[in-house]
C-alpha cells in the first residue's frame, strides 16, 4: 500500500463531516451536515482506483440522484460538469426516473461490482433501502458520500446538501413570522414523495417550526412529480378543506402545482402561498405575488461540491467534509439576485 493511500485512509477515519454553519442574505437557521458514519476500522481506497490515482487517469466521479427526471436535477448536473470540467474527472449523473429506490440500488450494485467508478455521491431514493449498498461501496473501498439527500445512518463519509429539518423549520417559522400574532386556520402541506426520508425531515423541522402558532397543519399531501396528476391532487385537497390560511411545498414540484392552483382559483392574495426551490416557474409566481417566498437550497453548488470533494479526497488527501448550501429564503424584494434553479 503506498503513502498516499494510508494517508487517505486514515484521513477518512477521522473526518468528521460537518461544515461550518453557513449564515446567507435572506436565509433561515441553518445547521450543519451529518456526521461521518464510517466505523471503526477505518477506510481503505480500493487497489484498481489506487492504480488509477497513480498512473493518472482521469477520476470516473458518478453522482447517483434519487430521480434524474425533475427539473431539479438540471442544475445539479450543471454544477457536477463545471466541476468535471475544472479539475479533468469524468463525471455522470445516474439514477431511475421515478424515484425508483431498488432500481437506483440494482445501477450501484453494478457499478460497483464492474469497477467501474472510482467515487460516488449518493441522493437515496429511499434511506433505509441505499443503506446496504452504501455500505457495500465502501467496504469495497470506494469513496462514497451522500448529496441533496442526507443517510447520516449509512457508511456515507460525508453529507453535501442543505440540512433538511434546518429548512423545513425555516419555511415554517418565516411563514408564521408573515402571517403575523394571533393567526388562525389550516395550513395545507403538500409533497412529491411524502415516503421519502427527505420529506419527512423537512416536514418534521417544519412542523416543529409551527409549534405552538395556533395554525392547525394538515397534511402532507402526496402530490407525486407528474405536473397534471399533482395539480389534480392539490384541486381535490383543497376542494375538501375550509379555512385554509396558507398552503406550503416542500419540494420544487408540489410548491408549482399548489401555486398553480392558487392562482386558477383565484386564491392569489387571500391564501398565503410558500415553498421550495426556485424553478423558472416558481420565479415567475414569486414576481406575481401568487407565492410570498421560496428556499432555494442551490442546487447547482451541491453538485459541484459532490464532485469537488470526492477528487480532492482521491487526488489530495484532503480529509472528506460536509458541506451545507444553504437556505436561502427567496421574495420579489431579493427574487433579482437569486439564481433561477432550472
Amino acid at each position: 500500500m503506498s503513502l498516499a493511500s494510508t494517508t487517505r485512509r486514515l484521513l477518512a477515519a477521522g473526518a468528521v463531516a460537518a461544515a461550518a454553519t453557513l449564515t446567507l442574505g435572506g436565509c433561515g437557521a441553518i445547521t450543519t451536515g451529518s456526521e461521518s458514519a464510517s466505523g471503526e476500522d477505518g477506510f481503505q481506497i480500493a487497489d484498481y482506483i489506487q492504480e488509477r490515482i497513480d498512473s493518472g487517469e482521469p477520476l470516473r466521479i458518478k453522482l447517483s440522484y434519487h430521480d434524474p427526471s425533475l427539473a431539479f436535477a438540471t442544475p445539479i448536473s450543471a454544477g457536477m460538469e463545471r466541476a468535471g470540467e475544472e479539475l479533468g474527472a469524468e463525471v455522470q449523473l445516474i439514477g431511475p426516473t421515478g424515484g425508483d429506490a431498488a432500481k437506483q440500488v440494482s445501477e450501484l450494485q453494478t457499478l460497483i461490482q464492474q469497477e467501474s467508478v472510482d467515487a460516488l455521491a449518493v441522493s437515496s431514493a429511499s434511506s433505509d433501502a441505499l443503506k446496504p449498498v452504501i455500505a457495500q461501496a465502501y467496504d469495497a473501498g470506494i469513496p462514497i458520500i451522500s448529496f441533496n439527500t442526507d443517510n447520516p445512518d449509512s457508511k456515507q463519509m460525508g453529507f453535501v446538501g442543505q440540512d433538511l429539518k434546518a429548512s423545513g423549520q425555516s419555511e415554517a417559522e418565516e411563514l408564521v413570522k408573515l402571517l403575523g400574532d394571533g393567526a388562525t386556520g389550516k395550513v395545507v402541506v403538500f409533497s412529491l414523495d411524502t415516503g421519502a426520508g427527505w420529506s419527512n425531515d423537512r416536514f418534521s423541522g417544519f412542523e416543529a417550526g409551527m409549534g405552538g402558532s395556533g395554525l392547525e397543519v394538515v397534511g402532507p399531501v402526496n402530490v407525486g412529480n407528474e405536473p397534471n396528476a399533482a395539480y389534480n391532487t392539490v384541486e381535490s385537497t383543497m376542494a375538501g378543506q375550509s379555512d385554509v390560511t396558507a398552503i406550503a411545498g416542500l419540494d420544487c414540484c408540489s410548491t408549482t402545482a399548489a401555486a398553480k392552483w392558487v392562482e386558477q382559483s383565484g386564491n392569489a392574495g387571500k391564501i398565503t402561498m410558500v415553498g421550495f426551490d426556485l424553478l423558472p416557474q416558481t420565479a415567475d409566481f414569486v414576481k406575481n405575488g401568487v407565492v410570498s417566498f421560496t428556499i432555494s437550497q442551490n442546487p447547482e453548488e451541491q453538485g459541484y461540491q459532490a464532485v469537488k470533494v470526492l477528487y480532492d479526497f482521491l487526488t489530495e488527501d484532503t480529509a472528506i467534509e460536509g458541506v451545507d448550501t444553504g437556505a436561502q429564503i427567496i421574495d420579489a424584494d431579493n427574487l433579482s439576485e437569486a439564481t433561477v434553479e432550472g
